[in-house]
This record gives C-alpha cells, sequence and structure tokens, in this order.
C-alpha cells in the first residue's frame, strides 16, 4: 500500500487517483498518522433484469390485441 502526504495529495491528486484507478490502495497521512485510505471502488455486479418478452410470450402466447396500444392508451384517457 502506497502513502502519501496532505500536502503531497494536494500537488499531484491526478498522479494519485490514477494509483488508485489502476487497483492500488493509497494511505493519506497527517503528521506520520493515517488519516485516510483512498482504495477504488468494488467492481459492480452483473445486474439480471428479468427477461419481459419469454414472460409476455408464457402468459399471453401468440395472441395479438384487437385494438392498438394507442387505441387502449386514448380510451385510458378519455379520449376516445
Amino acid at each position: 500500500m502506497k502513502k502519501t502526504s496532505i500536502r503531497e495529495l494536494k500537488h499531484s491528486t491526478s498522479i494519485v487517483l490514477a494509483l488508485v484507478s489502476h487497483g492500488q490502495s493509497v494511505e493519506v497521512t497527517k503528521h506520520n498518522r493515517v488519516v485516510a485510505v483512498l482504495t477504488p471502488p468494488a467492481k459492480a455486479k452483473k445486474i439480471v433484469r428479468p427477461d419481459f418478452e419469454a414472460r409476455m410470450q408464457e402468459l399471453w402466447g401468440n395472441k395479438v390485441l384487437k385494438t392498438s396500444w394507442h387505441d387502449l392508451i386514448n380510451e385510458d384517457r378519455g379520449e376516445r
């Protein structure tokens, strides 16, 4: 783990952030005491989204609506 002082961090922030972005952790010190630790963010978990198309197929099969979605929305709004 790398160490840097607050003063060095102020003057070379981009260099320290480059180290962090490449996976290094950096301890920030003040009067030789660690006051903070900069670490790269945890890798984001992949979001698994439901398969809506398969679910619609399961629920409705190959049914074709008699009216269009546009007509259904207009009817719901009272514009018919």
